[in-house]
C-alpha cells in the first residue's frame, strides 16, 4: 500500500502554547500577519491578546473580526479587502471551524484569485497560498490539521468542500486553555463532531494504517473525556484530552477522508442553518446503523476502543453496541432532533430529495463502507427527523 501523509509542518500542543505564536510566526518569516477571527473573540480580548503576543515577537498584526458562522463566498469579500489593505504576508486563524475555514480560503484567494466556487471538490488545489497559523478555540472541527475548507456558495446555497494540500495550515498552535470557556452545547456538538471524524476516518474506504492509528487514539480519548468536559467545563484534564483528540481526529480524516455522515450533514446545514457539529450529531447513530453490515469488524474496533464492548464480544455484538452508545451519547449530551429544533415537517419533506442529491454530489458517501442510493439517504433523513 502506498499513501501520502499530510499534517501541518508544525503542531505545537499544550497549555499556554498560545504564548509562543510570536515565535512561530517569525519562524515562518511572517512580519505582517492578519488575525482572522470573529466578533466574539475580538470583544472578549482573545484577539487583542494574540495581537500583543505577535507584536512582542516583532510582527505588525492587524485584526479582522468579520468572519461569520458557516462562511460564504460573499462573506470572504471583506476579508480579502482587509488582507490587501494590510498587505498581509500570512494569516493567523483564531477561533473555531468557521474562522479557520475562512482563513484557509482567504489564503488561497489572496494568491490565486478567482472564486471558491471554482475550487470545490473533486477539484484539488495544490498551488501557491499565504501561510496560515491556525489557533483553534474549540475542540472538535480539527480544521487546524486538515487540508479542507467548507465554504457555502452564496448563489446556490451549496456547502462546498474545497480540498487540496494548499489548505493545510503551515502551523497549528493547539492550546486547550482557550476552550475552557466553551459552553456545554458547543462542547457537546464539537466533541461529537470530533468523534464522527475519527470513526468515519477509520471505516473510510480510503483509510490507511497511519490514519487508523490517529483515529483510534482520538476515539479512546473522546470515550473517556467527552461527557466529563460537557458536565464540567472547568475539568482541565478533560479539556486537554478533548483538544488533543480533536486534532488527532483531524489528522485522521484529512488523510483518510470522511464519509456518509459528513456528506449528509453539509446540506442539512445549508438548508436549515444547523451548525456542522450538531448536524453530524443528529445523523451519526442512524448512519452508523445503516453502514454496519459492510464493515462490521472496523466498527467493532471503534466500539472496543470507545470502551463499550469487550475483546471477547463478537464483532456483530460489538458493532451493535457502538450504535447503542451513539444513541446514548446523543441523549446524554441533549442533541436535538430536527423536529426539536423547530423545523417544520413540510419544509423538511420538501428539502429531503434535494439534500440527498447534494450529499451524493459531495463525494463523501462514496467513501462509506456501504455506499447508499439516493433513496436510502432520503430514508435516513426521514428517520432522524423526530
Amino acid at each position: 500500500m502506498n499513501f501520502d501523509l499530510r499534517i501541518p509542518p508544525l503542531l505545537r500542543i499544550g497549555a499556554g502554547s498560545i504564548e509562543s505564536i510570536g515565535e512561530v510566526t517569525a519562524t515562518l518569516g511572517s512580519r505582517r500577519p492578519l488575525i482572522v477571527t470573529d466578533n466574539y473573540l475580538a470583544s472578549n480580548g482573545t484577539a487583542q491578546r494574540a495581537a500583543e503576543l505577535l507584536i512582542a515577537g516583532g510582527a505588525q498584526p492587524e485584526i479582522y473580526d468579520g468572519t461569520i458562522p458557516d462562511p460564504t463566498t460573499d462573506s470572504l469579500a471583506d476579508g480579502l479587502t482587509a488582507l490587501r489593505r494590510h498587505d498581509a504576508d500570512s494569516i493567523v486563524a483564531l477561533g473555531g471551524g468557521s474562522p479557520i475555514d475562512t482563513a484557509k480560503a482567504l489564503a488561497v484567494l489572496a494568491v490565486r484569485g478567482g472564486s471558491m466556487s471554482d475550487l470545490k471538490a473533486p477539484y484539488r488545489y495544490d498551488g501557491a497560498t499565504l501561510p496560515v497559523i491556525a489557533i483553534p478555540t474549540t475542540a472538535g472541527t480539527g480544521s487546524e490539521s486538515t487540508m479542507f475548507t467548507i465554504i457555502t456558495d452564496s448563489a446556490s446555497g451549496e456547502k462546498m468542500l474545497c480540498a487540496g494540500p494548499s489548505y493545510m495550515p503551515s502551523a497549528a498552535v493547539v492550546d486547550y486553555e482557550l476552550t475552557v470557556s466553551m459552553p456545554a452545547r458547543l462542547t457537546a456538538d464539537t466533541g461529537i463532531d470530533a468523534l464522527t471524524h475519527a470513526v468515519e476516518a477509520y471505516v473510510s474506504r480510503k483509510a490507511n494504517p497511519v490514519s487508523d492509528t490517529f483515529a483510534l487514539a482520538a476515539i479512546d480519548r473522546i470515550g473517556k473525556h467527552l461527557r466529563k468536559a460537557y458536565a464540567d467545563g472547568a475539568d482541565v484534564t478533560a479539556r486537554a484530552e478533548m483538544m488533543v483528540a480533536a486534532t488527532m481526529a483531524g489528522v485522521a480524516f484529512s488523510n483518510a477522508s470522511v464519509a456518509l455522515v459528513h456528506g449528509m450533514s453539509r446540506p442539512l446545514g445549508a438548508h436549515f442553518h444547523i451548525a456542522h457539529g450538531m448536524a453530524n450529531a443528529m445523523l451519526f447513530a442512524e448512519v452508523t446503523a445503516f453502514s454496519l453490515s459492510a464493515a462490521e469488524g472496523r466498527y467493532a474496533d471503534c466500539s472496543r476502543t470507545l470502551g463499550v464492548a469487550d475483546a471477547d464480544d463478537s464483532n456483530a455484538d460489538a458493532a451493535e453496541a457502538l450504535v447503542r452508545e451513539l444513541r446514548r451519547l446523543s441523549t446524554d449530551l441533549e442533541v436535538p432532533t430536527p423536529a426539536g429544533r423547530g423545523i417544520d415537517r413540510a419544509d423538511w419533506d420538501a428539502a429531503v430529495p434535494t439534500m440527498a442529491q447534494q450529499a451524493i454530489a459531495s463525494g463523501s458517501p462514496a467513501n462509506n463502507p456501504r455506499i447508499p442510493s439516493a433513496e436510502e439517504i432520503e430514508g435516513i433523513f426521514q428517520r432522524i427527523y423526530a
